[in-house]
């Protein structure tokens, strides 16, 4: 009880009390799913062929950009407004007003309400990690020069294929930490957060958006293709971004001396991992009927971090700046999800591509569930553009916001572009090596002619 009144008190004696207060307010009125109403969003007025709703969000993600020390302030500003312009003219996915906002919500909250407790939980399995000695003792196995910087990307790269992206970067994070006496250049963090979107793209358990591929029936030999890309990209971004963190803070080349490794919390570590991973694969595999209904990996996360209490205390000082940063993503993820993606173009390798920079900036999952409908894409290419192309903004990917809340400097868009300058250039080229190798081959069987917008029945009775 006492854990509870001290985050509590630290919250609520932080500079943005009056807008965490009001987004839990928020929160705890829309908890409940409410009945769909169907699609009834009007087509609200446009500057230049745009609708207001886009633009209102490219200005929030530029206040992101230009009061990078005011995020949270920017976002829930900005979310505030987006659901005003909902509210007064143009109405929800599933109806018009308060219901519709509700419909909408019971919709997204099982998503929403996942991604939180698994950024806060994974920062306290980051200090369980650190705390465990582990990466102290890790340069011993690590090159002494930019070749370490490397091997270190190589291994978020592997872990990522089977752990959520989000505890792959944390755990990066925390062995960069170690391993370069704390100080870790921005471009490496950019590649850290590039190494565990990568790493997720080709596996079916290793990212939201390709499990969410997985259960709509897309086959997983068909998502593995993304590797091909992914690796290009892995050398492509990791050597320059190895070669800037050595100039930078060079690896340290010996382990502290005395250092004794505390299984106890490489235990709850374990725990915790597998925790997720079953969850995950568990209800999105044998229980899909239910996997919306409830945020089942992230209450498995907290349940797993609570069992664990007796063995180790967890640092739970953590846990309030875990929580304002995992509020500044929920907003931008709410942002994105009021956006009428429906309005995407028609499934090609041209729009594959675009849709990798389109997710530095709108939440991947909505764009993703959106090609699902419409049908037509070759997945590999699909899995390699949502799931790399988020790195090259750092709040483009819930593994960069996750990661930038253990190194706030990160959340400079202009610091991330000028130093991570070489994840967009992998992403390209990485795009580029998917295109000579494997080719373009859509998978026709899978277009559906949902009625979510008329291009996307437009487009199903085309391909049909």
């Amino acid at each position: 009880m006492a854990f509870f009144k001290n985050v509590i008190g630290r919250i609520t004696r932080s500079k943005q009390q009056p807008l965490l207060a009001a987004f839990f307010l928020a929160w705890s009125s829309i908890a409940s799913a409410a009945p769909v109403y169907g699609f009834v969003e009007k087509d609200g007025p446009a500057l230049f062929g745009i609708p207001v709703d886009f633009i209102l969000f490219a200005l929030t993600l530029l206040g992101v950009v230009l009061f990078h020390h005011h995020t949270l302030k920017v976002a829930l500003i900005g979310l505030a407004v987006i659901l005003g312009y909902k509210f007064l003219f143009v109405g929800f996915k599933y109806g018009s007003g308060f219901a519709g906002f509700v419909s909408h919500m019971g919709h997204e909250w099982v998503i929403l309400t996942n991604l939180f407790l698994l950024l806060v939980g994974f920062a306290l399995l980051s200090r369980h990690f650190e705390e465990s000695q582990v990466p102290a003792v890790l340069p011993k196995f690590l090159p002494d020069d930019w070749k370490g910087g490397f091997v270190l990307l190589l291994m978020i790269f592997v872990l990522s294929s089977f752990l959520d992206n989000i505890a792959a970067a944390i755990i990066g994070g925390t062995v960069a930490a170690t391993v370069f006496k704390h100080k870790v250049h921005i471009g490496y963090l950019a590649a850290i957060v590039a190494a565990s979107n990568a790493g997720g793209a080709g596996s079916v358990v290793g990212d939201t958006t390709t499990t969410m591929m997985w259960i709509d029936g897309v086959n997983p030999l068909d998502v593995i293709e993304a590797y091909v890309g992914a690796s290009v990209a892995m050398v492509i971004f990791g050597i320059p971004a190895a070669l800037q963190q050595q100039r930078y803070s060079p690896i340290r080349k010996d382990p502290l001396r005395g250092v004794r490794i505390d299984w106890g919390r490489v235990a709850i570590v374990a725990l915790i991992l597998i925790a997720a991973i079953t969850a995950n694969v568990v209800v999105n595999v044998e229980f899909t009927d239910v996997s919306d209904r409830f945020p089942f990996i992230g209450a498995a996360v907290w349940l797993a971090i609570l069992i664990a209490v007796p063995l180790r205390k967890p640092d739970w000082k953590v846990v309030p700046n875990a929580v304002k940063g995992s509020i500044f993503l929920l907003s931008l993820i709410l942002c994105a999800s009021l956006m009428p993606v429906e309005k995407l173009p028609a499934a090609s390798w041209h729009s594959a591509l675009g849709l990798g920079f389109v997710s530095a900036v709108f939440d991947n999952i909505p764009l993703t569930a959106l090609a699902l409908k419409q049908g037509g894409y070759d997945w590999g290419y699909l899995a390699y553009a949502v799931g790399f192309g988020g790195s090259m903004i750092w709040f483009g990917s819930s593994a960069g916001v996750a990661l930038s809340n253990m190194y706030p400097e990160a959340k400079s868009v202009g610091s991330w572009l000028r130093h991570g300058w070489h994840v967009a250039v992998a992403y390209m080229l990485g795009f580029a090596a998917l295109v000579l190798v494997l080719g373009w081959h859509p998978d026709a069987k899978r277009v559906k002619s949902v009625a979510v917008a008329p291009a996307v029945v437009e487009l199903a009775k085309v391909k049909t």
